[in-house]
Protein backbone atom coordinates (compact mmCIF):
# COMPACT_ATOMS: atom_id res chain seq x y z
CA UNK A 1 0.00 0.00 0.00
CA UNK A 2 1.58 3.73 -0.93
CA UNK A 3 2.25 5.63 1.64
CA UNK A 4 0.09 8.79 2.73
CA UNK A 5 2.09 11.25 0.99
CA UNK A 6 2.36 8.74 -2.49
CA UNK A 7 -1.51 8.56 -1.78
CA UNK A 8 -2.02 12.67 -1.47
CA UNK A 9 0.70 12.84 -4.69
CA UNK A 10 -1.38 10.68 -6.66
CA UNK A 11 -4.47 12.19 -5.85
CA UNK A 12 -3.37 16.01 -6.77
CA UNK A 13 -2.09 14.42 -10.25
CA UNK A 14 -5.98 13.48 -10.64
CA UNK A 15 -7.19 16.47 -9.70
CA UNK A 16 -4.88 18.62 -11.50
CA UNK A 17 -5.87 16.41 -15.04
CA UNK A 18 -9.33 17.95 -14.38
CA UNK A 19 -8.54 21.58 -13.55
CA UNK A 20 -5.75 21.40 -16.52
CA UNK A 21 -9.06 20.45 -18.88
CA UNK A 22 -10.92 23.52 -17.05
CA UNK A 23 -13.02 21.43 -15.02
CA UNK A 24 -14.41 23.14 -11.66
CA UNK A 25 -17.50 21.07 -11.04
CA UNK A 26 -16.39 17.93 -10.36
CA UNK A 27 -18.51 14.99 -10.33
CA UNK A 28 -17.86 12.31 -7.79
CA UNK A 29 -17.73 9.67 -11.20
CA UNK A 30 -15.38 12.08 -12.80
CA UNK A 31 -12.19 10.98 -10.02
CA UNK A 32 -11.36 7.70 -8.70
CA UNK A 33 -12.95 6.94 -4.89
CA UNK A 34 -10.02 6.63 -3.01
CA UNK A 35 -8.32 10.35 -4.91
CA UNK A 36 -12.06 11.85 -3.64
CA UNK A 37 -11.48 10.34 -0.17
CA UNK A 38 -7.98 11.75 0.09
CA UNK A 39 -8.48 14.81 -1.22
CA UNK A 40 -11.45 16.01 0.83
CA UNK A 41 -9.84 14.58 3.91
CA UNK A 42 -6.51 16.95 3.13
CA UNK A 43 -9.06 20.15 2.24
CA UNK A 44 -8.06 19.79 -1.38
CA UNK A 45 -11.67 19.19 -2.29
CA UNK A 46 -14.95 21.30 -1.02
CA UNK A 47 -18.28 19.32 -1.18
CA UNK A 48 -21.00 21.37 -2.53
CA UNK A 49 -24.04 18.91 -3.15
CA UNK A 50 -23.94 15.37 -2.99
CA UNK A 51 -21.80 14.23 -5.53
CA UNK A 52 -20.51 17.20 -6.90
CA UNK A 53 -17.60 18.76 -5.14
CA UNK A 54 -14.90 22.03 -6.30
CA UNK A 55 -10.85 22.31 -5.45
CA UNK A 56 -10.02 23.65 -2.03
CA UNK A 57 -7.27 24.59 -0.84
CA UNK A 58 -5.97 23.14 2.91
CA UNK A 59 -6.54 25.86 5.85
CA UNK A 60 -9.53 27.24 4.51
CA UNK A 61 -12.48 26.93 7.23
CA UNK A 62 -15.87 25.26 5.76
CA UNK A 63 -17.69 28.14 6.75
CA UNK A 64 -15.44 30.46 3.83
CA UNK A 65 -18.21 31.35 0.97
CA UNK A 66 -15.21 32.93 -1.12
CA UNK A 67 -14.61 30.01 -2.81
CA UNK A 68 -18.02 29.04 -3.63
CA UNK A 69 -18.85 32.06 -5.48
CA UNK A 70 -15.72 32.40 -7.03
CA UNK A 71 -16.44 29.16 -8.18
CA UNK A 72 -20.14 29.50 -8.79
CA UNK A 73 -20.98 29.84 -12.53
CA UNK A 74 -18.39 27.77 -13.75
CA UNK A 75 -20.00 25.09 -11.94
CA UNK A 76 -23.29 25.95 -12.86
CA UNK A 77 -22.48 25.93 -16.37
CA UNK A 78 -20.53 21.96 -16.21
CA UNK A 79 -23.56 21.00 -13.66
CA UNK A 80 -25.89 22.03 -16.16
CA UNK A 81 -24.02 20.62 -18.99
CA UNK A 82 -24.19 17.08 -17.33
CA UNK A 83 -27.53 17.62 -16.64
CA UNK A 84 -28.89 18.32 -19.72
CA UNK A 85 -26.71 18.18 -22.59
CA UNK A 86 -27.16 21.27 -24.76
CA UNK A 87 -30.88 21.59 -24.12
CA UNK A 88 -31.19 24.44 -21.38
CA UNK A 89 -30.72 27.43 -20.68
CA UNK A 90 -31.22 30.08 -17.40
CA UNK A 91 -34.18 32.28 -17.40
CA UNK A 92 -35.44 35.47 -19.06
CA UNK A 93 -34.76 37.42 -15.39
CA UNK A 94 -31.43 35.67 -15.03
CA UNK A 95 -30.32 36.06 -18.80
CA UNK A 96 -30.72 39.81 -18.48
CA UNK A 97 -28.67 40.51 -15.85
CA UNK A 98 -25.47 38.86 -17.24
CA UNK A 99 -26.20 40.24 -20.68
CA UNK A 100 -26.10 44.07 -18.72
CA UNK A 101 -22.94 42.77 -16.84
CA UNK A 102 -24.47 41.65 -13.18
CA UNK A 103 -22.56 38.37 -12.29
CA UNK A 104 -23.86 38.36 -8.68
CA UNK A 105 -24.41 34.86 -7.45
CA UNK A 106 -28.17 35.02 -7.06
CA UNK A 107 -30.16 32.74 -4.18
CA UNK A 108 -31.69 30.60 -6.60
CA UNK A 109 -30.83 30.19 -10.06
CA UNK A 110 -33.72 29.12 -12.31
CA UNK A 111 -33.01 27.16 -15.31
CA UNK A 112 -34.99 26.00 -18.17
CA UNK A 113 -34.97 22.57 -19.11
CA UNK A 114 -36.81 20.13 -20.73
CA UNK A 115 -36.49 17.49 -18.28
CA UNK A 116 -36.37 19.82 -15.60
CA UNK A 117 -38.07 18.68 -11.97
CA UNK A 118 -40.11 21.66 -10.97
CA UNK A 119 -37.61 22.07 -7.74
CA UNK A 120 -35.10 23.59 -6.32
CA UNK A 121 -32.09 21.49 -6.04
CA UNK A 122 -29.86 22.77 -2.83
CA UNK A 123 -25.67 23.97 -3.35
CA UNK A 124 -24.16 25.80 -1.01
CA UNK A 125 -23.99 28.43 1.32
CA UNK A 126 -28.07 29.13 0.84
CA UNK A 127 -27.75 28.98 -3.25
CA UNK A 128 -30.15 26.74 -5.13
CA UNK A 129 -31.14 25.79 -8.76
CA UNK A 130 -34.43 25.37 -9.77
CA UNK A 131 -35.30 23.28 -12.88
CA UNK A 132 -38.07 24.36 -14.54
CA UNK A 133 -39.57 21.78 -16.86
CA UNK A 134 -40.34 23.84 -20.05
CA UNK A 135 -39.73 22.60 -24.33
CA UNK A 136 -36.20 23.96 -25.07
CA UNK A 137 -36.04 27.26 -27.13
CA UNK A 138 -34.51 27.02 -30.60
CA UNK A 139 -30.68 27.26 -30.92
CA UNK A 140 -31.13 30.35 -33.31
CA UNK A 141 -32.66 32.00 -29.46
CA UNK A 142 -29.94 31.26 -26.97
CA UNK A 143 -26.41 32.64 -27.06
CA UNK A 144 -23.65 30.43 -24.94
CA UNK A 145 -20.97 33.03 -22.62
CA UNK A 146 -18.45 31.32 -21.07
CA UNK A 147 -20.32 28.19 -20.99
CA UNK A 148 -23.97 29.51 -19.92
CA UNK A 149 -26.66 29.37 -22.20
CA UNK A 150 -28.33 32.68 -21.99
CA UNK A 151 -31.25 33.57 -24.06
CA UNK A 152 -30.35 36.31 -26.62
CA UNK A 153 -31.50 39.67 -25.52
CA UNK A 154 -33.83 40.49 -27.64
CA UNK A 155 -35.78 37.25 -26.76
CA UNK A 156 -35.05 37.38 -22.97
CA UNK A 157 -36.68 40.68 -23.27
CA UNK A 158 -39.80 39.17 -24.89
CA UNK A 159 -39.74 36.13 -22.51
CA UNK A 160 -39.96 38.56 -19.18
CA UNK A 161 -42.79 39.08 -17.04
CA UNK A 162 -44.48 42.27 -16.50
CA UNK A 163 -43.53 42.15 -12.75
CA UNK A 164 -39.56 42.40 -13.39
CA UNK A 165 -39.89 45.48 -15.22
CA UNK A 166 -41.01 47.40 -11.94
CA UNK A 167 -38.92 45.02 -9.84
CA UNK A 168 -35.52 45.27 -11.75
CA UNK A 169 -36.15 48.81 -13.28
CA UNK A 170 -32.56 49.70 -13.54
CA UNK A 171 -31.72 45.90 -15.31
CA UNK A 172 -34.53 46.03 -17.52
CA UNK A 173 -33.55 49.87 -18.89
CA UNK A 174 -30.06 48.99 -19.35
CA UNK A 175 -31.62 45.92 -21.59
CA UNK A 176 -33.87 48.15 -23.22
CA UNK A 177 -31.01 50.84 -24.10
CA UNK A 178 -28.98 47.76 -25.50
CA UNK A 179 -31.85 47.56 -28.40
CA UNK A 180 -30.02 49.36 -31.31
CA UNK A 181 -32.22 47.78 -34.01
CA UNK A 182 -36.16 47.22 -33.92
CA UNK A 183 -35.83 44.12 -36.46
CA UNK A 184 -33.70 42.56 -33.01
CA UNK A 185 -37.49 42.61 -31.24
CA UNK A 186 -39.84 42.81 -34.31
CA UNK A 187 -38.76 39.63 -35.88
CA UNK A 188 -39.44 37.16 -32.82
CA UNK A 189 -42.33 39.64 -32.23
CA UNK A 190 -44.21 39.08 -35.04
CA UNK A 191 -43.16 35.10 -35.74
CA UNK A 192 -44.56 34.45 -32.01
CA UNK A 193 -47.94 36.22 -32.40
CA UNK A 194 -46.80 38.88 -29.25
CA UNK A 195 -48.91 41.55 -29.42
CA UNK A 196 -49.71 42.29 -25.22
CA UNK A 197 -45.59 42.16 -24.82
CA UNK A 198 -44.94 44.15 -27.89
CA UNK A 199 -47.58 47.12 -26.27
CA UNK A 200 -45.66 46.39 -23.47
CA UNK A 201 -41.92 46.94 -24.87
CA UNK A 202 -43.41 49.60 -27.09
CA UNK A 203 -44.24 51.86 -23.51
CA UNK A 204 -41.29 50.66 -21.95
CA UNK A 205 -39.07 52.15 -25.18
CA UNK A 206 -41.00 55.26 -24.45
CA UNK A 207 -40.10 55.18 -21.21
CA UNK A 208 -36.47 55.03 -21.58
CA UNK A 209 -36.49 58.30 -24.50
CA UNK A 210 -36.07 55.39 -27.54
CA UNK A 211 -39.41 56.99 -29.54
CA UNK A 212 -38.19 55.78 -32.76
CA UNK A 213 -37.38 52.51 -32.02
CA UNK A 214 -40.57 52.20 -29.87
CA UNK A 215 -42.58 54.14 -33.43
CA UNK A 216 -41.09 51.16 -35.42
CA UNK A 217 -41.69 48.26 -33.28
CA UNK A 218 -45.45 49.28 -33.34
CA UNK A 219 -45.26 50.18 -36.88
CA UNK A 220 -43.93 46.95 -37.92
CA UNK A 221 -46.48 44.98 -35.26
CA UNK A 222 -49.51 47.00 -37.18
CA UNK A 223 -48.18 46.37 -40.70
CA UNK A 224 -48.42 42.36 -39.90
CA UNK A 225 -52.02 42.65 -39.06
CA UNK A 226 -51.63 43.22 -35.21
CA UNK A 227 -53.54 45.96 -32.89
CA UNK A 228 -51.17 47.28 -30.39
CA UNK A 229 -52.28 48.61 -27.30
CA UNK A 230 -49.38 50.23 -25.57
CA UNK A 231 -48.72 50.05 -21.51
CA UNK A 232 -45.70 51.01 -19.59
CA UNK A 233 -44.78 48.70 -17.52
CA UNK A 234 -42.00 50.35 -15.18
CA UNK A 235 -43.89 52.03 -12.13
CA UNK A 236 -41.82 55.41 -12.50
CA UNK A 237 -40.30 57.63 -14.68
CA UNK A 238 -37.24 57.46 -16.22
CA UNK A 239 -34.56 58.94 -13.48
CA UNK A 240 -32.34 59.99 -16.05
CA UNK A 241 -31.70 60.32 -20.00
CA UNK A 242 -29.91 57.65 -21.54
CA UNK A 243 -27.62 58.86 -23.90
CA UNK A 244 -27.96 56.60 -27.29
CA UNK A 245 -24.31 56.71 -28.19
CA UNK A 246 -23.53 54.82 -24.67
CA UNK A 247 -22.46 50.89 -25.58
CA UNK A 248 -21.30 49.66 -22.51
CA UNK A 249 -24.15 48.31 -20.20
CA UNK A 250 -21.84 48.79 -17.02
CA UNK A 251 -22.16 52.29 -17.93
CA UNK A 252 -25.78 52.93 -18.19
CA UNK A 253 -26.19 50.88 -15.57
CA UNK A 254 -24.29 52.76 -13.27
CA UNK A 255 -25.63 56.13 -14.59
CA UNK A 256 -29.28 54.91 -14.16
CA UNK A 257 -28.30 53.10 -10.50
CA UNK A 258 -26.87 57.13 -9.23
CA UNK A 259 -29.63 58.47 -10.58
CA UNK A 260 -32.11 55.90 -8.85
CA UNK A 261 -30.50 56.22 -5.10
CA UNK A 262 -29.83 59.63 -5.28
CA UNK A 263 -33.19 60.58 -3.54
CA UNK A 264 -32.55 57.90 -1.31
CA UNK A 265 -29.19 59.11 0.06
CA UNK A 266 -30.58 62.65 0.37
CA UNK A 267 -33.15 61.43 2.87
CA UNK A 268 -30.73 59.47 4.88
CA UNK A 269 -27.63 61.67 5.07
CA UNK A 270 -27.43 65.04 7.67
CA UNK A 271 -27.74 68.06 5.84
CA UNK A 272 -23.58 69.13 4.84
CA UNK A 273 -22.83 72.75 7.21
CA UNK A 274 -20.99 73.88 3.84
CA UNK A 275 -17.17 74.49 2.99
CA UNK A 276 -15.50 75.46 6.50
CA UNK A 277 -15.34 79.07 7.52
CA UNK A 278 -11.41 77.88 8.68
CA UNK A 279 -9.91 75.44 6.23
CA UNK A 280 -6.77 75.29 8.60
CA UNK A 281 -8.49 74.13 11.46
CA UNK A 282 -10.61 71.36 9.56
CA UNK A 283 -7.18 70.31 8.45
CA UNK A 284 -5.70 70.13 12.17
CA UNK A 285 -8.56 68.08 13.00
CA UNK A 286 -7.99 66.02 9.72
CA UNK A 287 -3.83 65.42 11.38
CA UNK A 288 -5.55 64.81 14.74
CA UNK A 289 -7.78 61.96 13.46
CA UNK A 290 -5.28 59.96 11.68
CA UNK A 291 -3.49 57.46 13.82
CA UNK A 292 -7.53 56.47 14.93
CA UNK A 293 -8.06 56.10 10.87
CA UNK A 294 -5.19 54.39 10.33
CA UNK A 295 -5.95 51.84 13.21
CA UNK A 296 -9.84 50.96 12.31
CA UNK A 297 -9.11 51.28 8.23
CA UNK A 298 -6.45 48.99 8.24
CA UNK A 299 -7.68 46.77 10.90
CA UNK A 300 -10.80 46.32 8.64
CA UNK A 301 -8.90 45.02 6.10
CA UNK A 302 -7.17 42.20 8.45
CA UNK A 303 -4.04 43.89 9.25
CA UNK A 304 -2.75 43.85 12.54
CA UNK A 305 -1.23 47.31 13.39
CA UNK A 306 -0.53 49.08 16.60
CA UNK A 307 -1.65 52.59 18.05
CA UNK A 308 2.63 52.29 18.66
CA UNK A 309 3.52 51.29 15.12
CA UNK A 310 1.16 53.48 13.68
CA UNK A 311 2.78 56.58 15.95
CA UNK A 312 6.54 55.47 14.56
CA UNK A 313 5.35 55.68 11.01
CA UNK A 314 4.12 58.86 11.88
CA UNK A 315 6.80 60.44 13.34
CA UNK A 316 9.64 59.12 11.06
CA UNK A 317 11.04 56.71 13.78
CA UNK A 318 10.03 53.97 11.51
CA UNK A 319 13.29 52.87 9.15
CA UNK A 320 13.05 49.78 7.27
CA UNK A 321 16.85 49.65 6.92
CA UNK A 322 17.77 49.46 10.34
CA UNK A 323 14.78 47.32 11.13
CA UNK A 324 14.65 43.86 9.18
CA UNK A 325 11.62 42.36 11.42
CA UNK A 326 9.46 45.75 10.51
CA UNK A 327 11.03 45.50 6.85
CA UNK A 328 9.62 42.16 6.23
CA UNK A 329 6.51 42.48 8.03
CA UNK A 330 3.22 43.31 5.76
CA UNK A 331 1.51 44.88 8.48
CA UNK A 332 4.26 47.38 8.95
CA UNK A 333 4.79 47.94 5.11
CA UNK A 334 1.27 48.55 5.12
CA UNK A 335 1.27 50.99 7.67
CA UNK A 336 4.34 52.79 6.30
CA UNK A 337 1.93 52.92 2.72
CA UNK A 338 -1.31 54.19 4.06
CA UNK A 339 0.76 57.09 6.44
CA UNK A 340 2.11 58.15 2.84
CA UNK A 341 -1.35 57.74 1.41
CA UNK A 342 -3.08 59.93 3.78
CA UNK A 343 -0.71 62.52 3.39
CA UNK A 344 -1.92 62.51 -0.12
CA UNK A 345 -5.29 62.73 0.45
CA UNK A 346 -4.89 65.56 3.00
CA UNK A 347 -3.46 67.17 -0.07
CA UNK A 348 -6.79 66.83 -2.37
CA UNK A 349 -9.04 67.71 0.84
CA UNK A 350 -6.91 71.08 1.31
CA UNK A 351 -7.27 71.84 -2.35
CA UNK A 352 -11.43 70.68 -1.70
CA UNK A 353 -11.91 72.85 1.45
CA UNK A 354 -10.48 75.71 -0.54
CA UNK A 355 -13.44 75.42 -3.23
CA UNK A 356 -11.89 72.91 -5.58
CA UNK A 357 -14.39 70.56 -7.18
CA UNK A 358 -14.34 67.20 -5.37
CA UNK A 359 -14.77 65.29 -8.66
CA UNK A 360 -12.48 66.81 -10.35
CA UNK A 361 -9.53 66.42 -7.27
CA UNK A 362 -10.30 63.04 -6.94
CA UNK A 363 -10.15 61.63 -10.68
CA UNK A 364 -7.12 63.79 -10.42
CA UNK A 365 -5.31 62.89 -7.49
CA UNK A 366 -6.57 58.76 -7.06
CA UNK A 367 -3.82 57.36 -8.76
CA UNK A 368 -0.75 59.14 -6.68
CA UNK A 369 -3.36 58.02 -3.15
CA UNK A 370 -2.81 54.60 -5.10
CA UNK A 371 0.92 54.92 -5.52
CA UNK A 372 1.54 55.82 -2.20
CA UNK A 373 -0.41 53.80 -0.48
CA UNK A 374 1.90 50.94 -2.21
CA UNK A 375 4.83 52.54 -2.92
CA UNK A 376 6.93 50.88 0.82
CA UNK A 377 5.80 47.46 -0.51
CA UNK A 378 7.02 48.05 -3.99
CA UNK A 379 10.60 49.29 -2.56
CA UNK A 380 10.43 46.56 -0.20
CA UNK A 381 10.67 44.08 -3.31
CA UNK A 382 7.05 42.37 -2.12
CA UNK A 383 4.79 43.82 -5.06
CA UNK A 384 6.16 44.64 -8.29
CA UNK A 385 6.55 47.85 -9.72
CA UNK A 386 3.67 47.24 -12.51
CA UNK A 387 1.22 46.97 -9.28
CA UNK A 388 1.30 50.47 -9.57
CA UNK A 389 0.90 51.18 -13.16
CA UNK A 390 -2.99 52.23 -13.60
CA UNK A 391 -6.49 49.86 -12.73
CA UNK A 392 -6.36 45.97 -12.78
CA UNK A 393 -5.48 43.96 -15.58
CA UNK A 394 -6.97 41.24 -14.13
CA UNK A 395 -10.29 39.30 -12.55
CA UNK A 396 -11.11 40.18 -8.23
CA UNK A 397 -13.32 38.66 -6.17
CA UNK A 398 -14.69 39.92 -2.89
CA UNK A 399 -13.79 37.71 0.04
CA UNK A 400 -17.39 36.57 1.14
CA UNK A 401 -19.22 38.60 -1.19
CA UNK A 402 -21.77 37.31 -3.65
CA UNK A 403 -21.14 40.29 -6.07
CA UNK A 404 -19.09 39.62 -8.84
CA UNK A 405 -16.71 43.26 -9.88
CA UNK A 406 -16.60 43.96 -13.54
CA UNK A 407 -14.03 42.94 -15.69
CA UNK A 408 -10.39 44.68 -16.50
CA UNK A 409 -12.27 45.72 -19.17
CA UNK A 410 -15.58 46.88 -18.30
CA UNK A 411 -13.45 48.76 -15.44
CA UNK A 412 -11.86 50.90 -17.94
CA UNK A 413 -14.87 51.61 -19.59
CA UNK A 414 -16.71 52.49 -15.82
CA UNK A 415 -14.20 54.49 -14.01
CA UNK A 416 -14.14 58.01 -16.74
CA UNK A 417 -17.96 57.52 -16.34
CA UNK A 418 -17.74 57.51 -12.54
CA UNK A 419 -16.01 60.60 -12.33
CA UNK A 420 -17.79 61.94 -14.83
CA UNK A 421 -20.59 61.69 -12.06
CA UNK A 422 -18.90 62.32 -9.18
CA UNK A 423 -18.11 65.73 -10.44
CA UNK A 424 -21.53 66.77 -11.73
CA UNK A 425 -23.49 65.75 -8.42
CA UNK A 426 -24.23 68.69 -6.78
CA UNK A 427 -25.04 67.27 -3.39
CA UNK A 428 -21.99 66.22 -1.25
CA UNK A 429 -24.06 63.61 0.81
CA UNK A 430 -24.28 61.70 -2.62
CA UNK A 431 -20.61 61.92 -3.51
CA UNK A 432 -20.15 60.84 -0.24
CA UNK A 433 -22.26 58.18 -0.18
CA UNK A 434 -22.62 56.68 -3.70
CA UNK A 435 -18.36 57.57 -4.43
CA UNK A 436 -17.69 55.40 -1.76
CA UNK A 437 -20.19 52.52 -2.88
CA UNK A 438 -19.54 52.57 -6.86
CA UNK A 439 -15.86 52.34 -6.37
CA UNK A 440 -15.83 49.36 -4.32
CA UNK A 441 -18.35 48.27 -6.23
CA UNK A 442 -16.41 48.38 -9.60
CA UNK A 443 -13.25 47.35 -7.42
CA UNK A 444 -10.55 49.28 -10.03
CA UNK A 445 -7.47 48.11 -8.09
CA UNK A 446 -6.52 44.46 -7.37
CA UNK A 447 -5.53 45.60 -3.58
CA UNK A 448 -6.57 48.69 -1.62
CA UNK A 449 -10.08 49.00 -2.98
CA UNK A 450 -11.49 49.38 0.59
CA UNK A 451 -9.00 51.72 2.05
CA UNK A 452 -9.23 53.87 -1.38
CA UNK A 453 -13.34 53.94 -1.16
CA UNK A 454 -12.81 55.61 2.35
CA UNK A 455 -10.09 57.89 1.50
CA UNK A 456 -12.60 58.75 -0.94
CA UNK A 457 -15.31 59.08 1.31
CA UNK A 458 -13.69 61.67 3.43
CA UNK A 459 -12.60 63.87 0.33
CA UNK A 460 -16.49 63.95 -0.43
CA UNK A 461 -17.47 64.67 3.13
CA UNK A 462 -14.71 67.59 3.12
CA UNK A 463 -16.31 68.66 -0.04
CA UNK A 464 -19.63 69.42 2.16
CA UNK A 465 -18.19 70.35 5.39
CA UNK A 466 -18.67 67.38 6.63
CA UNK A 467 -16.11 66.06 9.26
CA UNK A 468 -13.60 63.52 8.30
CA UNK A 469 -15.13 60.31 9.75
CA UNK A 470 -13.77 57.07 10.72
CA UNK A 471 -15.33 53.37 10.44
CA UNK A 472 -15.05 51.73 13.75
CA UNK A 473 -13.63 48.07 13.59
CA UNK A 474 -16.31 47.22 15.72
CA UNK A 475 -18.66 48.07 13.08
CA UNK A 476 -16.76 46.37 10.31
CA UNK A 477 -19.71 43.64 9.59
CA UNK A 478 -22.48 46.17 9.32
CA UNK A 479 -20.32 48.66 7.49
CA UNK A 480 -19.71 44.91 4.81
CA UNK A 481 -23.65 44.14 5.22
CA UNK A 482 -24.64 47.29 4.02
CA UNK A 483 -22.13 47.01 1.11
CA UNK A 484 -23.53 44.08 0.21
CA UNK A 485 -27.24 44.83 0.37
CA UNK A 486 -26.18 47.90 -2.32
CA UNK A 487 -24.24 45.77 -4.70
CA UNK A 488 -26.18 42.70 -5.02
CA UNK A 489 -29.63 43.54 -4.21
CA UNK A 490 -29.19 47.19 -5.41
CA UNK A 491 -30.69 48.95 -1.69
CA UNK A 492 -28.59 51.65 -1.02
CA UNK A 493 -30.56 51.97 2.27
CA UNK A 494 -28.61 50.42 4.97
CA UNK A 495 -25.07 51.91 3.19
CA UNK A 496 -26.59 55.59 3.24
CA UNK A 497 -28.15 55.07 7.06
CA UNK A 498 -24.98 53.58 8.32
CA UNK A 499 -23.17 56.44 6.92
CA UNK A 500 -25.30 59.15 7.93
CA UNK A 501 -25.32 57.66 11.73
CA UNK A 502 -21.67 57.54 11.74
CA UNK A 503 -21.51 61.35 10.83
CA UNK A 504 -23.73 62.39 13.47
CA UNK A 505 -21.68 60.11 16.30
CA UNK A 506 -18.55 60.66 17.80
CA UNK A 507 -15.33 60.26 16.56
CA UNK A 508 -13.67 56.15 17.60
CA UNK A 509 -10.68 56.51 18.75
CA UNK A 510 -7.70 54.45 18.21
CA UNK A 511 -6.93 51.06 21.35
CA UNK A 512 -4.02 53.11 23.70
CA UNK A 513 -1.54 50.53 22.39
Amino acid sequence: MNAPHERLAEALTELRTLQDQGIVAIQGSEISALARRTLLRAGYLRPIMRGWYIPGAPGESPGDSTPWFVSFWTFAAHYLDVRFGDAWCLSPEQSIALHVGDRSVPRQLLVRAPRGRNKPTELAHGVSIFEWRREPLPAAQVEVREGLRLQRLPIALINASAQEFSARPTHLRTALALITDASELLRPLIEGSHPVVAGRLVGAMRNIGRESLADEVRGGMEAAGFAIRETDPFAAPMPRAISARERSPHVLRMQLQWAHMRDTVIGCMPRPPGLPSNPAEYLRQVDEIYTSDAYHSLSIEGYRVSTALIERVRSGTWNPQQDAGDRQDADALAAHGYWRAFQAVRGSVERIVTGANAGVTVSRDHGAWYRSMFAPSVEAGIVEPSVLAGYRCGQVYIRYSRHVPPSAEAVRDAMPAFFELLEAEPEAAVRTVLGHFFFVYLHPYMDGNGRMGRFLMNAALASGGYPWRVIPLAERATYMASLEAASVDGNIRPFADFLGHLIAAPVVAAPAR
